[in-house]
């Protein structure tokens, strides 16, 4: 039994796709520091995704867990403030070129740039 012409078109697109290579590297994920869940040491295991808002820059911070925190850049001084939720984000800077986010039992430590 010969094959429909139709048939042969897709097997040699199939094979001219696959002989493309892998679909394209992702770009690398930015880790933060983080102690979530009340931790005691920091670890480098946050990952932060970041998108332009209506009100300024938002960054995802995704724990290992699970969970994230949604923070929104400031220009008034303040570095982040929490995008949603019920809790304030509390920021103290922890030296000229780093802050540390503190929102419920969470904790995070982002780079930051003074005037």
């Amino acid at each position: 039994m010969g094959e429909k012409p139709a048939m042969k078109r897709l097997v040699a697109l199939l094979l001219l796709l696959s002989a493309c290579g892998g679909p394209p590297a992702a770009k690398p994920v930015d880790l933060v520091e983080c102690a979530v869940g009340g931790a005691a040491t920091f670890e480098r295991v946050c990952k932060v995704e970041r998108a332009a808002g209506a009100d300024g820059v938002v960054l995802t911070i995704r724990s290992p867990g699970g969970g994230f925190r949604r923070l929104v850049t400031t220009t008034d001084g303040r570095g982040v403030m929490a995008a949603d939720g019920a809790e304030a984000a509390q920021v103290q800077l922890v030296r000229k070129d780093l802050i540390e986010v503190s929102i419920g039992p969470d904790r995070y430590r982002l780079p930051a740039r003074t005037r």
